[in-house]
């Protein structure tokens, strides 16, 4: 089942079908505002400027499973993103990426057979899955790859 079978709640409380990104590379990275790892939304938005006339799509999916490191509401989490990093790539609402509530969308995600990071759970904030225009994954970062690391570019210059 490809992530564009999937429908999520965007960050202002919204329903969104993963579909309407058919056709375009994806990486979908859980988030927080409150990790040490935080400043990777630089580089995350950086990419998305630079790729996303080519078909390409960063989606943030905040999640407190952490250190309780995304504390915040989905109205603090936007403010948060957009004032402090300029982010304007599509922000979804809070969830959870392990254990027994985990969202649909992430159980189906760490399922999947990826590299460099294989499957299983996700270890903390800022995992990078990157996702084909077919809706499959191509391949996963773990959390403490920099968004703009030459193997996260490289894969996504050949996805795109």
């Amino acid at each position: 089942m490809p992530i564009h079978d999937y429908e999520t709640k965007t960050i202002d409380g919204t329903s969104r079908k993963l579909g309407d990104y058919a056709g375009k590379v994806l990486l979908v990275v859980n988030v927080a505002s409150k990790c040490g790892l935080t400043p990777h939304y630089t580089g995350l938005q950086k990419i998305y400027e630079q790729h996303r006339e080519k078909g390409f799509e960063v989606l943030g999916f905040p999640c407190n499973q952490f250190g309780g490191q995304e504390p915040g509401t989905e109205a603090e989490i936007q403010e948060f993103c957009s004032s402090k990093y300029d982010v304007t790539f599509p922000m979804f609402a809070k969830l959870d990426v392990n254990g027994p509530g985990r969202a649909p969308l992430y159980d189906w995600l760490t399922s999947q057979e990826t590299a460099p990071d294989g499957p299983g759970d996700i270890a903390w904030n800022f995992a990078k899955f990157l996702v084909g225009k077919d809706g499959e994954v191509i391949a996963r970062f773990g959390p403490q790859t920099d968004p703009e690391a030459p193997e996260l570019i490289e894969a996504l210059h050949k996805a795109l």
